[in-house]
């Protein structure tokens, strides 16, 4: 992994990215919400994304931590359900974790996330495994040990691995073995995170 140092700018940008990519695909993950959830899932992570590009705009952070808790911020004050929290802690979790640092490693990025992805899975009573978006964080973080583009690509591979998985958290477990066969909306748009970091790495 580069241990090349990542600004404020270099979050913003992130983020940003990951807003259009939310953008783009959110009819995708309404319609696999839409299959075991409450057909709510893009529209959720559209409006919170695009809350967390304004706001990032209007007024950017001066170091990498205070870009992702503004942004934690503003996904659960904007966002519905459960993602809300959930991202909302991701991103608090690790821009606390980052601490007022104006530049980062690569490598701190991933003990940050590291330490975000845990809070996740404390706040949902979730694992790898449950099809949620631990499925495509937990390998994602994994993988930044090698490359930004190698955790796109592990998490990607792990949303398309929740398919044939029966849900144990959230919304998808009331359909119990009706669950099988759909891929996880959560963890689906999770892998658009490190898609978009991969991208702006590039």
């Amino acid at each position: 992994m580069s241990e090349a140092n990542l600004d404020a700018d270099f979050f913003v940008r992130w983020l940003t990215a990951v807003a259009g990519l939310v953008d783009r695909e959110a009819e995708r993950l309404t319609e696999l919400d839409s299959a075991i959830g409450d057909a709510d899932h893009g529209s959720n992570m559209q409006r919170g994304f695009a809350a967390v590009a304004t706001a990032l705009t209007a007024a950017p952070p001066a170091t990498p931590g205070a870009v992702l808790t503004t942004a934690g911020r503003q996904l659960i004050s904007t966002v519905g359900g459960a993602s809300g929290p959930l991202y909302g802690t991701l991103l608090r979790r690790t821009g606390k974790s980052l601490g007022g640092a104006p530049q980062v490693t690569a490598a701190e990025l991933r003990a940050g996330l590291t330490a975000g992805v845990a809070a996740v899975g404390e706040l949902g009573c979730s694992q790898t495994g449950d099809k949620t978006m631990l499925d495509a964080l937990v390998p994602g973080v994994e993988a930044l040990a090698t490359s930004f583009d190698a955790a796109a690509t592990a998490s990607e591979e792990g949303a398309l691995a929740t398919v044939p998985i029966r849900a144990k958290k959230g919304r998808a477990s009331y359909l119990g073995e009706r669950s099988i066969g759909h891929q996880d909306p959560g963890a689906t748009s999770s892998a658009l995170l490190f898609a978009a970091l991969a991208a702006v790495a590039r």
